[in-house]
């Protein structure tokens, strides 16, 4: 790693510690600085501000979900159908126990959402790659109705939406959300299972 992006790094990981411990709203990029010890002029030769810094951070954090997903969508010791499954629930676990353990990471989750909605997009565009090969790959099988893999990839992200950041929805516990997110699942795969 060369002397740029290892600053980088310390950057990113002196702001999600200041971060994790007093919120998003309560953390300046000045503060950032001091932790890494360097002046606040110069922490913007990296980000240009601290929505950069967070964009970043969540930008790490879904790379690292998405991998985890594609890698069970080409898992071959499961079915197609529980293969989709487990991809949300993989989602909705991780998120809900990232914040869970770190209550302060939601604000940026919500500041993201507002400041920089095509960040979002861009992370649903990602994960419909895998989702769409893997209904391709059920349809191919015989489970899953042939189709507009793609729409329909994308017509189940926008059904379980409320579980993919689920404290931004609800202050449900994690067996209820799972609860609901298994009978949401059971009625969106019925749609899509090949009639026999």
């Amino acid at each position: 790693m060369d002397e740029k992006a290892e600053t980088r790094e310390r950057i990113l990981h002196a702001a999600m510690t200041r971060i994790k411990h007093y919120g998003y709203g309560k953390t300046t990029m000045a503060e950032i600085a001091a932790d890494c010890g360097m002046s606040p002029g110069n922490i913007y030769r990296f980000f240009e501000a601290k929505i950069d810094i967070a964009e970043a951070m969540a930008r790490r954090h879904y790379a690292e979900q998405q991998l985890e997903g594609a890698a069970l969508a080409r898992r071959k010791d499961m079915s197609p159908d529980k293969r989709l499954r487990e991809i949300f629930f993989l989602r909705m676990r991780d998120n809900f126990n990232l914040v869970s353990e770190n209550a302060k990471i939601l604000e940026v989750a919500e500041v993201l959402s507002k400041e920089r909605p095509i960040f979002a997009n861009e992370i649903l565009a990602a994960e419909r790659v895998f989702l769409s090969a893997l209904l391709e790959e059920g349809a191919e099988a015989g489970i899953f109705v042939s189709g507009d893999y793609e729409f329909i990839a994308e017509m189940l992200q926008s059904a379980t939406a409320k579980f993919s950041l689920p404290q931004i929805f609800s202050k449900l516990t994690l067996p209820k959300l799972e609860r609901e997110l298994a009978g949401v699942l059971d009625l969106l795969l019925n749609g899509i299972y090949a009639r026999k």
